[in-house]
């Protein structure tokens, strides 16, 4: 099956399209990755989002006028992704949306809102799209995140020791590929990082291109601190947060009744708080390996945090075992877009804390209604990455 994955995470800084051949073969699935590419969202919805989001406040009618504008956006990145990735056509869409809150109360997510109407996909395309894909957990009782730990425990168990998967994406998460998987948010990535890049640039800069502020600047150890005592930290897993709690508000808080701290070394302490956290949630599930994806990967000054405070335990990029970093969560979702039409569950509960495995998201019919499926299928239990033909 022909299926293309879209993907916008917690930094919103573009929509992702990656594109793949699916295939069961006995319990295994087979991925072979077909190319990607990466959109930014028009410069209208780029603001009305950047407004909306917490601890911003909305209107219903800002809500309505974003799920369309960016189910468009999506839907304008899904036609150039069946032409440009995939020959011209595609059985399947997956789209993940834009999530814009993420409803934690007191360790328990009670909801999670992902905007971009899928039926603009559907439209544009003719093709069938699965979409809110986090839901269905949450009402199962789980976090809702994160949803990639399935492809990552399909395709990483079996190696030797326990590996890490990580994601550095607006907020970070690891999979711990051990015995019962046990997947999580560690804090915040490029969340943090880049709105403090943002306002202390005063909008010159959206994130801190190779590191270079981090790298100039010293960690205010005091700062450190205080942003290291946050309560989160310190629960267990299951558990999964985001911009509701790490943001500039929560930042200016932390800095309250401290010296004016210069912007690099702002920049320098938050990138230092991400590689603290990541590290100590590494070594306590007793990794031995860290493979990393995100776009906080291309940040020489957090990945040499990262090896520092992981002192000998590696740290490589899924690019190294055959998986594109920048497609990783793209490819992710069109994996678990795949299972829901054959009627497969999408989630690992030791993951993400629900009482059982689901079937995930809702479908939207194609103009040939849904994919016909054979009924004769079973979970699969590993994950092969295949190269393309060339």
């Amino acid at each position: 099956m022909r299926v293309i994955g879209l993907m916008s995470g917690t930094s919103y800084d573009a929509i992702d399209a990656a594109a793949a051949d699916l295939r069961l073969d006995g319990d295994q699935l087979v991925l072979t990755p077909l190319g990607m590419l990466s959109q930014p969202y028009p410069d209208d919805v780029l603001r009305e989002l950047a407004g909306l989001l917490p601890p911003a406040s909305t209107t219903v009618e800002q809500v309505c006028r974003l799920d369309t504008g960016i189910g468009q956006a999506f839907a304008r990145v899904a036609q150039q992704a069946v032409e440009q990735l995939s020959g011209g056509y595609a059985e399947l869409i997956v789209s993940h949306g834009q999530t814009v809150f993420h409803w934690v109360d007191d360790g328990q997510v009670r909801g999670t809102l992902q905007l971009g109407q899928p039926a603009w996909i559907a439209e544009a395309t003719g093709t069938t799209v699965v979409s809110d894909l986090r839901s269905r957990d949450v009402a199962a009782g789980g976090q809702g995140a994160p949803l990639v730990s399935i492809a990552d425990v399909l395709w990483l168990r079996g190696r030797p020791g326990v590996p890490i998967a990580l994601n550095l994406g607006g907020i970070a998460n690891i999979t711990v590929v051990d015995g019962d998987p046990v997947a999580f948010d560690t804090g915040p990535a490029n969340a943090l990082i880049d709105a403090v890049v943002t306002e202390l640039t005063v909008g010159r800069l959206g994130f801190d291109a190779d590191g270079v502020m981090a790298g100039r600047g010293q960690v205010h150890s005091e700062l450190l601190e205080r942003l290291l005592a946050e309560p989160y930290y310190a629960l267990p897993a299951p558990k999964s947060t985001g911009k509701e709690l790490f943001n500039l508000a929560y930042l200016a808080r932390m800095m309250e009744g401290l010296p004016e701290i210069p912007a690099d070394d702002v920049v320098a302490t938050v990138t230092a708080l991400t590689a603290r956290t990541v590290a100590d949630a590494v070594r306590r599930h007793g990794g031995t390996e860290v493979i990393a994806s995100g776009g906080g990967i291309r940040n020489p000054a957090l990945m040499q945090l990262l090896a520092a405070e992981l002192d000998g335990v590696p740290v490589r990029t899924t690019d190294d075992l055959g998986l594109p970093s920048a497609a990783k969560e793209a490819l992710a979702f069109a994996v678990l877009g795949f299972l829901t039409v054959h009627g497969l569950g999408g989630t690992v509960p030791s993951c993400t804390g629900a009482r059982h495995s689901s079937v995930l998201g809702s479908i939207t019919p194609g103009l040939g209604g849904v994919p016909q499926i054979s009924a004769d299928v079973r979970p699969p239990a590993s994950l092969l990455i295949e190269s393309a033909p060339h």
